[in-house]
């Protein structure tokens, strides 16, 4: 019994000491330091991240497809990336050049998720677009 109170004096004074050496030794006026915490969505990931990017894929399963006004791409379901001729690589060439530059990971998800593959031409073209 006494072993617990004793204890929980010496949890206390613990407490009261670090209270004391972090609050009452700052100067008057300065702040005392905060830990900032960064929110991880989706929105934040810019692919040096891979765990960021494997967390926004899993979320992104979980919702219903996005689509990006590219629903005729659908038809391209289970092909292989190196089976496309230049027609269909037009048509994804198209979609990815008319939608906004900070869209294109989202498409990039959203065909992965939809069991597409993007044609091995424009998969350089992509990663530009990325990274820009």
């Amino acid at each position: 019994m006494s072993f617990t109170i004793i204890s929980i004096i010496a949890l206390f004074a613990i407490g009261a000491i670090a209270f004391i050496f972090t609050v009452w030794g700052k100067k008057p006026g300065e702040p005392i330091d905060k830990v900032d915490v960064v929110p991880t969505d989706c929105s934040t990931c810019n692919g040096d991240n891979a765990k960021c990017e494997q967390e926004c894929m899993m979320e992104a399963a979980t919702k219903p497809t996005e689509y990006f006004d590219d629903e005729e791409l659908d038809d391209f379901i289970g092909r292989a990336s190196d089976d496309y001729n230049n027609q269909e690589i037009e048509q994804f060439a198209y979609v990815m050049h008319t939608m906004r530059p900070e869209e294109v990971k989202a498409w990039a998800r959203s065909l992965t998720l939809r069991g597409i593959n993007l044609p091995d031409p424009l998969k350089d073209e992509f990663v530009m677009l990325t990274e820009e």
